[in-house]
């Protein structure tokens, strides 16, 4: 590299620097608080985006949830882990109430799902990370929302999704008429 390009690298890295010290709330432009989340969930007509938003207000919670039993803080980690469930149970209800057929407008469906299996996998994850006497509540959580990924996942491709029972092996539901009905 140049002496030009050197200079250009020093511009522009001091540019980056002051314009992060100067405008500090631009560097988390992305980043919705929970209050605004929340004023945006109220004031939202369309049943869709406010979906979407109390998927990203679940995403919120959870990382709050994981900063509480990463410190040891176990009953706030369960008030939050139940506040993050209700949160993405209100999403798919929305999205279920919202009259729209997830196969043919996968929008929201879609990313709830993504969302579910993601927070599944870190549920998991943290739940090898606890004692085993803090456990449980993690361990129903996931499986509530494995349960609740299934129906997604059922909504989304109707036909021969396994759906399990609650405490039973999976089952195949089939649709009338379709080729796994005929064997």
């Amino acid at each position: 590299m140049g002496m030009v390009g050197q200079r250009w690298t020093l511009i522009f890295g001091g540019g980056l620097v002051f314009g992060i010290l100067v405008f500090p709330g631009s560097a988390a432009l992305g980043r919705d608080t929970e209050e605004q989340l929340l004023q945006r969930i109220q004031s939202e007509p369309n049943p869709v985006k406010k979906a979407k938003d109390e998927i990203k207000l679940a995403k919120l919670k959870f990382a709050q949830l994981r900063d509480a039993y990463s410190q040891g803080q176990v009953e706030a980690g369960v008030k939050l882990l139940s506040a993050y469930v209700d949160v993405t149970k209100t999403a798919w209800k929305l999205l279920q109430d919202s009259g729209r057929q997830a196969a043919k407008q996968p929008e929201g469906f879609r990313e709830l799902e993504i969302a579910l299996r993601e927070d599944i996998r870190l549920l998991k994850d943290l739940e090898r990370t606890v004692s085993y006497f803090d456990r449980a509540p993690l361990a129903n959580a996931a499986q509530e929302l494995e349960q609740m990924r299934v129906e997604v996942l059922h909504a989304l491709f109707p036909g021969d999704i396994p759906l399990p029972d609650k405490g039973s092996p999976a089952k195949t539901v089939t649709s009338p008429g379709s080729p796994a009905e005929a064997r």
